[in-house]
């Protein structure tokens, strides 16, 4: 299964938003980081099923490709 680089953020509600930072759009709330954490993992699975009956191109992994970077001896940055 793809990993996903996925980023998390206060919410003036007092809870938690987590991003998929390669898929567009793709973020899910929760009111603690761990509900945050299976709220993302549920939107990625459903963004990804939905692309692909779509017929869209679903990104490879951010960090993925830094580790076939770093595999294949190339100089690897992170922005």
């Amino acid at each position: 299964k793809n990993k996903y680089p996925i980023d998390f953020f206060s919410h003036e509600d007092e809870g938690y938003i987590a991003v998929a930072l390669d898929l567009p759009r793709c973020s899910a709330f929760g009111e603690t980081e761990e509900e945050a954490l299976a709220e993302i993992k549920t939107a990625i699975s459903l963004w990804i099923e939905t692309a692909e009956k779509e017929g869209r191109k679903i990104p490879t992994p951010s960090n993925q490709i830094l580790l076939e970077k770093i595999i294949a001896g190339q100089k690897a940055s992170v922005i």
